[in-house]
C-alpha cells in the first residue's frame, strides 16, 4: 500500500466501523478490521480520530464574475481558495463560472478549467452560468453534458431572467433531458427592486435594514417559481444557499409532489441571525439571501436533522473587510459574501455533531456524499469504498482551536466567526492518496488538483 490509515473510526452516509483503510495508487484498495504495516510507504495513526470522505463543496466562486477593469473581484482564487478548502477537510469543490457578456457557456467552462488547472491545489468541477439562453448556449448543454459538465446555474435575482422565462425553460428541458441539474438563485428581482426603492425613498438605508431589501417572500416566492419551473420541465433543480424556514417550505411541498427538488443551505444561515446588522460594522456579515430569524435558524437546523436540507455549501465569495464596510454602500448595496471554506465542516461538526444535533452519518452526508450524488460525483467522491477516490479527512474530534483570521488560509483578511472556539477539526486530510494538509499546515501544492468529469445527476 501507498498509505495506510490505521485504528480510525470509519463513517459514512451509511453507518460506521471500526476499520483500517489501505491505499494504492491514489484509490482505496482495502478496508479491513487489521491491515498489516509491513510493506506500506506510509502510515497514518488515527487511533481516537474519525475518518470521513473528504468534503465536496458544489457551491464556490474562485473566479470573478467578469474579466473586465472594474468589476467584482472576489479575494480568493484557485490557489489561495484550494489551500482554504483543503484546510478545513473540503477536497472537491464546484466552482460557478460566468462567461463575459457575448461568450457562450463553454468558453466560461474553457477559461476557468484553464485557470484552476494552474492554480488549484483540491480536485474541482465547474457550473456554467446561464446568462444568456440564446441558441449557441442552447444547443451547447447537451454537449457540455456528455462531456461531463452536468450542470448549469442561473439567477432569478437577475432582472434579465424575467425577460426571457420562456428561454430559461427551454434550458431546463434540455438540462434535464441531458441527465443533469440546474442550480437556481432565488430571490425575485421584481420584489428586491421595490423593497430598495421603499428603502430609499424612506432615507434610512444603514446596514440594519440589509434584510427589508431582499425580504424573505422575495426568497420564497423565487423558490416557489423555481420548483414550478421544475414541475414543469422535468429538470432537477438545486436551491441555492436556501435562507429561511418560508424557502423551506416551499421546497417540502414541492418534495411531497414528488418535484425533483434538493435543498442547499449555507453556514451563515445555521450561526448567524439578522440582529448581527446592528452591530456596528454589520454590513460584513451580508450575504444574498440575508441572514435570516431565530426561528428560521431554528427550522435550518431541524431540515438538516430531518433531511429536508440535502447540503451545506459554503458560497465561499470573500471580500476583504475594508471593501464590505465601504461608506459608498449602503443597504441596497452591500457586497454579498464571506470566507467559509475553511471553518465550515468544522463548525458543523462542533455546532452539530458534538451537541447532539446531527449524527455524525449526517454530518457525511451533508458535507459530502449527497453533493457527490447531486452532481454526478458518486461514488468516485464521497464516498468510503474500494475503488473510489482516496478522498480522506482524519478528524480529531477533542481539538479545540479559536478562530483567528490572521491564521486561516483564505487571503480575507476577517472571519465572521472571529473568536469562535470551535472544537473538532482535520488532523489529516488526503487528496487522491496523497497527504495534502497535517493539522492547519496544507502541503498541497498548487496545480495538483484535477478537473473531475462528472456522470449524470443521481437523485437521493
Amino acid at each position: 500500500m501507498d498509505l495506510l490509515i490505521k485504528n480510525g473510526l470509519l463513517v459514512s452516509a451509511g453507518g460506521r466501523s471500526n476499520a483500517d483503510i489501505g491505499i494504492l495508487e491514489g484509490k482505496i484498495a482495502r478496508i479491513s478490521d487489521s491491515i498489516p504495516e509491513q510493506g506500506c510507504s506510509r502510515v497514518l495513526d488515527a487511533t481516537d480520530c474519525i475518518v470521513t470522505p473528504g468534503g465536496v463543496d458544489p457551491h464556490v466562486h474562485l473566479t470573478p464574475p467578469t474579466r473586465e477593469e472594474g468589476g467584482w473581484k472576489w479575494v480568493d482564487d484557485f490557489d489561495s481558495g484550494t489551500e482554504t478548502a483543503l484546510a478545513g477537510g473540503v477536497t472537491s469543490v464546484g466552482n460557478i463560472s460566468f462567461p463575459e457578456r457575448g461568450e457562450s457557456i463553454r468558453t466560461a467552462i474553457d477559461v476557468d478549467g484553464a485557470e484552476a488547472s494552474k492554480l488549484a491545489r483540491a480536485d474541482f468541477f465547474l457550473h456554467p452560468v446561464l446568462l444568456e439562453p440564446n441558441d449557441e448556449n442552447l444547443r451547447e448543454i447537451p454537449a457540455l453534458h456528455a462531456e461531463g459538465h452536468t450542470s448549469i446555474k442561473f439567477f432569478l435575482s437577475f432582472r434579465r431572467f424575467d425577460r426571457q422565462v420562456d428561454s430559461y425553460l427551454k434550458a431546463m428541458r434540455s438540462v434535464g433531458s441531458s441527465g443533469g441539474i440546474a442550480l437556481i438563485h432565488c430571490e425575485d428581482a421584481a420584489i428586491m427592486e421595490c423593497c430598495c426603492n421603499l428603502l430609499r425613498e424612506s432615507g434610512d438605508l444603514s446596514a440594519e435594514h440589509y434584510p427589508h431589501s431582499r425580504p424573505v417572500h422575495a426568497e420564497a416566492v423565487a423558490t416557489r417559481r423555481a420548483i414550478a419551473f421544475s414541475e414543469t420541465t422535468d429538470c432537477p433543480v438545486y436551491i441555492v444557499h436556501l435562507a429561511s424556514g418560508e424557502a423551506l417550505r416551499a421546497c417540502t411541498e414541492g418534495r411531497a409532489r414528488s418535484i425533483k427538488t434538493f435543498v442547499e443551505t449555507r453556514p451563515l444561515y445555521l450561526h448567524l441571525t439578522e440582529e448581527k446588522y446592528k452591530e456596528e460594522g454589520g454590513a460584513r456579515y451580508a450575504g444574498a439571501p440575508p441572514l435570516r430569524s431565530k426561528e428560521d435558524v431554528f427550522r435550518l437546523w431541524a431540515g438538516l436533522s430531518f433531511g429536508d436540507v440535502d447540503t451545506i455549501a459554503t458560497d465561499h465569495a470573500p471580500w476583504m473587510l475594508a471593501d464590505k464596510l465601504d461608506s459608498k454602500r449602503d443597504a441596497t448595496t452591500l457586497l454579498p459574501g464571506v470566507a467559509e471554506l475553511e471553518t465550515n465542516m468544522p463548525m458543523l461538526f462542533s455546532s452539530g455533531v458534538l451537541e447532539g444535533k446531527i449524527t455524525l452519518e449526517k454530518f457525511v452526508a451533508l458535507t459530502s456524499t449527497n453533493a457527490a450524488k447531486l452532481f454526478g460525483l458518486y461514488p468516485r467522491k464521497g464516498s468510503l469504498s474500494i475503488g473510489a477516490d482516496a478522498d480522506l479527512v482524519v478528524w480529531d474530534p477533542n481539538e479545540v482551536r479559536s478562530i483567528d483570521s490572521m491564521k486561516t488560509k483564505t487571503r480575507c483578511d476577517y472571519s465572521p466567526y472571529e473568536g469562535w472556539s470551535v472544537k473538532g477539526w482535520p488532523r489529516y486530510t488526503v487528496s487522491r492518496g496523497e497527504l495534502v494538509a497535517q493539522g492547519s499546515e496544507v502541503i498541497g501544492e498548487p496545480g495538483r488538483g484535477e478537473l473531475i468529469l462528472r456522470g449524470p445527476h443521481q437523485s437521493l
